[in-house]
């Protein structure tokens, strides 16, 4: 404790304001777990005992834990039914792992608890479910409770900064999001991880619950086991990838949060209202509650809802009529990662190829500031259909094109548009130039916006070239 102290005011950090980058940063420097780092901070800041701290830190869950009881024993939920009782028989298993098993029919208890007798929340109660579920298959799994609360602890010090960041709807800063990065911490302890490596966890939970809206479960049946159980298996995942595995993690889990936070008001604002549109349907209602409700209102919001759901049929039968035969599903091998960073602004500088004649003396590539910002991946396969005509699968070429094109002199420019989805490649030629205007619409497929010599050629050569323009 005393080196913790030293070395804080060194660093310029106070205590009760420590980042998780900051808690790894003095983990490792101290050589200790970012758990007793957390502990130390909480110590610090309240001006207490370790064991102070950790009886505190495990009491905040009396309630939670009543709660979760209440949803395994005897809790209906209007929203998860029964699922925790169902799970409460110990023939039922959702995943082959004793301890996730345990931390997902917690979780999803504790979730029909909320609506028994209420959570109560860090950043919602959603995350409360999962840090519910986690802290019960804790202390039925660890003999020592020292160890559960440094465990324990480790989890609140990510769920009270999400609680922080949480400022609207979004289950990327509660269940799902919180959820998982908690999760991924405290598995990754629990796996000896280094402190970096809990770091990693928490960046690899985080990507995939990015603007996630809470907004189509908390009024529908169901699907909120998705989101609570999702963060459980999520975290667990990530930290086994990073202590099992050398996958390399290149963010810092201090940006990934502060990027899960900004992105938050957004999901709200623009994702949101269209989930609402689509979900409201099945909303469940509260007959004592619509009494209230004017029959002219109940009547909009029927023909409302009657208009959404065709709405929904109309554009499924849509996709299925767009969609491939199954006997032929995919589109060609993409080389480099993505089918949108690379198939598709590939593709396009294929069409250009075709239709330029003549040496090729330059090439302009103009993208969409996604891919602009993707560079170092699209650019190589644009460089190598638009020299060479190459496709979006050769491999070795890719390899070996940009130092070709620095050899060779050829001149290439490349330039941030702003115009959603656009790739634009234009190919200088000693015969006769070419240009392709395309909006990328991933899989390796484009649509063909303008073209020089024109729209229909290009076109004709997208054909020859088996490549997939869409409208």
């Amino acid at each position: 404790m005393n080196e913790f102290l030293d070395l804080m005011p060194k660093k310029g950090y106070i205590p009760g304001c420590l980042t998780i980058g900051d808690c790894i940063e003095l983990a490792n420097e101290l050589n200790v777990r970012v758990s007793d780092i957390v502990i130390g901070e909480a110590m610090a800041a309240n001006k207490m005992t370790r064991e102070e701290v950790t009886s505190s830190v495990m009491a905040t869950f009396c309630h939670n834990l009543y709660a979760m009881e209440m949803g395994l024993t005897s809790g209906k939920s209007f929203l998860m039914g029964t699922v925790g009782q169902d799970l409460a028989d110990e023939e039922v298993t959702i995943i082959g792992d004793k301890f996730v098993n345990k931390i997902l029919k917690y979780t999803l208890a504790a979730q029909v608890g909320n609506h028994v007798v209420g959570l109560m929340p860090c950043a919602g109660t959603g995350d409360s479910c999962t840090y519910t579920g986690l802290v019960k298959a804790l202390l039925d799994t660890l003999e020592d409770q020292q160890e559960v609360a440094r465990l324990v602890a480790l989890l609140l010090k990510i769920g009270v900064i999400f609680r922080s960041g949480k400022s609207t709807t979004g289950c990327n800063m509660e269940g799902f999001g919180a959820g998982a990065a908690a999760t991924a911490a405290v598995v990754a302890e629990m796996l000896e991880a280094t402190p970096d490596q809990v770091g990693q966890a928490i960046t690899l939970a985080l990507s995939p619950t990015i603007a996630t809206p809470c907004t189509p479960r908390v009024m529908v049946a169901g699907l909120c086991a998705a989101h609570l159980g999702g963060g459980v298996l999520i975290g667990h995942l990530t930290a086994n990838l990073v202590v099992k595995t050398n996958i390399p993690v290149t963010v810092p889990p201090d940006v990934m949060i502060a990027m899960a936070a900004a992105v938050h008001p957004l999901s709200a604002k623009h994702i949101v209202p269209t989930v609402i549109k689509y979900m409201e349907p099945f909303f469940k209602t509260n007959e004592a509650v619509e009494h209230f409700v004017s029959p002219e209102t109940k009547e909009q919001d029927a023909e409302r809802i009657k208009s959404t759901i065709e709405e929904a049929q109309t554009g499924a039968r849509a996709l299925a009529a767009r969609a491939n035969s199954i006997i032929k599903p995919f589109g060609d091998a993409v080389v480099g990662g993505s089918s949108q960073a690379v198939g598709s602004p590939t593709n396009t500088a294929r069409i250009a190829h075709a239709l330029a004649e003549g040496e090729i003396t330059g090439v302009k590539v103009e993208l969409y500031p996604e891919l602009f910002a993707r560079r170092g991946i699209n650019i190589p396969g644009m460089l190598m259909a638009a020299v060479h005509g190459a496709s979006t699968d050769n491999a070795e070429l890719y390899r070996k094109i940009m130092g070709e094109v620095i050899d060779s002199k050829l001149h290439v420019e490349i330039v941030e548009v702003d115009e959603p989805q656009l790739q634009r490649v234009t190919i200088y030629a000693t015969r006769k130039n070419a240009m392709i205007e395309a909006l990328n619409r991933g899989g390796g497929r484009l649509v063909i916006k303008n073209a020089l010599p024109s729209v229909a050629e290009a076109k004709a050569a997208a054909r020859k070239l088996h490549i997939e323009v869409v409208e």
